[in-house]
């Protein structure tokens, strides 16, 4: 067998092996998208149905008109349009004060948020709410963003380490122009940090699009709820209607994953810290 062969078979069960694994991490979607599309009959069937042998395409429609879907849209768009706007203000400055600028502190400032970022939620949850319910927000929306304007450790750090992999005569050239720092930091280093600024917009959607425990503990008015907390009305003291639960899932799914496959070369580029070319 000649070398060309074998590194066509090694390329050739490589990619079965992805494929097979994608399909795996893919199967609750598709799990999904399986009960949304059947009828009554045919959702605790065993062995399970893969695919319906009627498509009730009006379970789509059905489920949308069965709670405020749009307003409960438009609630999850503000709240998460406000918190990604928020830690793409925030977490950039910060880690560029901690990776390109020398300060009395920063090292240790920093050691404090890698100990931060080890914090589970649970942790913080309660003495974050007593400080919300002391400012009168708990029943609104705000503690849902607000917190995003003043850093998230994890980003802090994802944007530091992409700072530092920047070359410094960057820098240097910008101060020889006699630029200040904030300009360097604004013309010259914000606009190589894109890959991972869209790397931390992804994380942040994907956050606040499918919280649901920050909206369950914090609002208790409905015309404030969230698609996630919309969720619960498909639940009744008589059963569930699961049909109309997973089409709205698959509606409220397809937009992250739209959203990935639109950014993932800059997502995969911030990941890995590649820097600029």
């Amino acid at each position: 067998m000649t070398p060309r062969s074998i590194r066509i078979i090694k390329n050739a069960a490589t990619h079965v092996f992805l494929v097979v694994f994608g399909l795996f991490f893919l199967s609750p979607f598709l799990w999904i998208i399986s009960t949304s599309l059947k009828p009554d009959e045919e959702l605790f069937l065993w062995p399970p149905k893969w695919i319906p042998s009627t498509l009730m395409w009006s379970n789509f429609p059905d489920a949308i008109s069965y709670f405020p879907f749009w307003h409960y849209l438009g609630n999850t768009m503000t709240i998460t349009a406000l918190a990604t706007l928020g830690v793409l203000f925030s977490c950039p400055i910060v880690a560029y004060s901690l990776a390109r600028i020398p300060w009395k502190g920063s090292k240790p400032l920093f050691g404090l948020t890698l100990i931060v970022m080890m914090l589970p939620y649970q942790v913080t949850m309660i003495p974050i709410f007593i400080v919300f319910k002391n400012l009168g927000w708990v029943g609104t929306n705000v503690p849902l963003w607000l917190p995003a304007f003043f850093g998230a450790p994890f980003y802090i750090f994802l944007l530091r380490q992409f700072f530092m992999g920047l070359p410094k005569e960057l820098e240097d050239a910008g101060r020889i122009d006699g630029a200040s720092e904030m300009r360097i930091y604004a013309q010259v280093m914000l606009p190589l940090c894109k890959p991972a600024l869209l790397t931390v917009a992804l994380f942040q959607v994907i956050g606040s699009w499918t919280d649901y425990q920050g909206p369950l503990i914090y609002l208790s008015d409905e015309a404030q709820y969230t698609l996630m907390l919309g969720l619960s009305s498909f639940k009744t003291q008589h059963g569930a209607e699961w049909q109309m639960m997973m089409a709205t899932s698959a509606m409220i799914t397809l937009p992250v994953i739209i959203l990935y496959f639109v950014v993932q070369k800059a997502f995969i580029r911030g990941i890995t810290f590649s820097g600029i070319k």
